[in-house]
């Protein structure tokens, strides 16, 4: 079964009354910080991952980050049940647990993340394991040009060309906002791909692959940019910076 063949599972749009009462849940949350907030996302993800309507992906919740799942629900898994699986053009394919992804050496950021859909969570703190530095262990083979990356959703994909993911800004991240990668951010391991915009920011990462050629991701098949820089994609942001 190919890992992005499904399509997302809708439900019945919110109606107007939670609607009004949930903005004004998330304009507390934005007046209170971030516990509130943590609380909210709590409430609001089962209800954004079966909103057709979108309108539910505006609520800030979790420190001003979205919910979006293109599953129709979020999964969970625990850190020490944890497997990252590398494959594909590699010499020496094999998995990762989440204690090996931090017995290695880790790298800080501190960066915005940039929704093509518009909103921006500023100054994000993130440490993980540089995604160079996972390939270089596995050895790419000389015909691999091209990183697949799937989630453990089910359905999510995403792929940078070997250049791409070989920047010194693109982490297998297991740390954001100064702690664990919650379920609802994409935990316990996500990627992040600092310059690009955050559909290209897997979460939920289970597989690593080489490919001899890009494989257009979920969104990509759906018309979205396979070159997702910053400032670029469907005009929406052209004085962001990358």
């Amino acid at each position: 079964m190919a890992l992005d063949s499904h399509e997302p599972v809708t439900g019945a749009p919110i109606g107007r009354r939670v609607a009004l009462g949930l903005f004004g849940l998330g304009a507390l949350g934005v007046v209170a910080g971030s516990k509130v907030q943590d609380g909210l996302i709590r409430v609001l993800a089962p209800i954004q991952s079966n909103d057709p309507t979108g309108l539910s992906s505006l609520f800030p919740v979790g420190n001003t980050f979205r919910f979006y799942s293109v599953a129709s629900h979020a999964p969970k898994r625990r850190a020490e049940d944890y497997r990252l699986e590398v494959s594909g053009l590699v010499a020496r394919p094999g998995g990762l647990t989440f204690a090996d992804l931090q017995s290695m050496p880790q790298t800080e950021l501190v960066r915005d993340f940039q929704c093509v859909t518009g909103w921006r969570v500023p100054e994000v703190p993130w440490r993980g394991v540089r995604l160079s530095d996972l390939l270089d262990a596995a050895g790419p083979a000389p015909e691999a040009t091209a990183v697949r990356f799937t989630s453990f959703d089910g359905v999510y994909s995403e792929s940078l060309t070997l250049e791409q993911a070989r920047r010194p800004d693109v982490l297998v991240a297991t740390s954001l906002l100064g702690g664990p990668v919650s379920r609802y951010h994409g935990g316990p391991v996500r990627l992040f791909v600092a310059p690009m915009y955050g559909y290209k920011s897997l979460k939920w990462l289970g597989g690593i692959e080489l490919t001899a050629e890009v494989v257009p991701g979920y969104w990509e098949r759906r018309g979205y940019d396979i070159d997702a820089w910053v400032g670029d994609s469907n005009g929406r942001d052209d004085d962001a910076t990358s």
